[in-house]
C-alpha cells in the first residue's frame, strides 16, 4: 500500500522558480487560467490543495492584451470607496488606459481560491504594463503556451 504524498511548506520554498509570459496579443481569460494554475502549483507534481506549492510569474506587455467579443465597450469594474455614491464604474478599455496591470491582477485573483492561501499566492504574481522588468536578477523562464 502507498503513502499519500503530502507537500510541506519547508520542502517547496527551496525549489521554486521564475517564469516570464509575454502578454501581447493573447486572451485575458486564457493567459489568466495559465497564469493562476502556476501560482497554485498544479503544473507540478507534488501539487497540495492546502499549501502554497506554486512559482513566481512576471507577466510584460499587459496593456497589450486582447479580448473577445465588445467586452472593451461592456465589460464594467467597480471600485467603492465607502461613502455614499462612492460607486466608481470603469470599462475595460478604461482600465486599459490608465491602469493595464489591475486587469490582469483582478482576472487572475478571480480564479484563486478564496482564502488566505491565496492571498499569499497572488504576492508571487509580478505585472508590468510594458516589456521591461525589474526582475532580471531571479533570471526567469520565458513561459510560451498556445492561447
Amino acid at each position: 500500500m502507498q503513502k499519500t504524498f503530502l507537500a510541506k511548506k519547508e520542502d517547496v520554498e527551496k525549489e521554486r522558480k521564475w517564469y516570464l509570459i509575454d502578454a501581447e496579443g493573447k486572451v485575458l481569460g486564457k493567459l489568466a487560467v495559465v497564469i493562476a494554475n502556476i501560482l497554485r502549483g498544479k503544473n507540478k507534481s507534488i501539487f497540495t490543495p492546502h499549501v502554497d506549492t506554486g512559482d513566481y510569474v512576471v507577466v510584460v506587455n499587459a496593456k497589450k492584451i486582447s479580448v473577445t467579443g465588445d467586452k472593451l465597450k461592456k465589460k464594467m469594474y467597480y471600485s467603492y470607496s465607502g461613502y455614499h455614491g462612492g460607486l466608481k464604474e470603469r470599462t475595460l478599455e478604461e482600465m486599459l488606459e490608465r491602469r493595464p496591470e489591475e486587469v490582469i491582477h483582478q482576472a487572475v485573483k478571480g480564479m484563486l481560491p478564496k482564502n488566505r492561501l491565496a492571498r499569499e499566492m497572488i504576492k508571487k504574481l509580478k505585472i508590468f504594463a510594458g516589456p521591461e522588468h525589474s526582475h532580471a536578477a531571479q533570471q526567469p523562464v520565458p513561459l510560451e503556451f498556445k492561447v
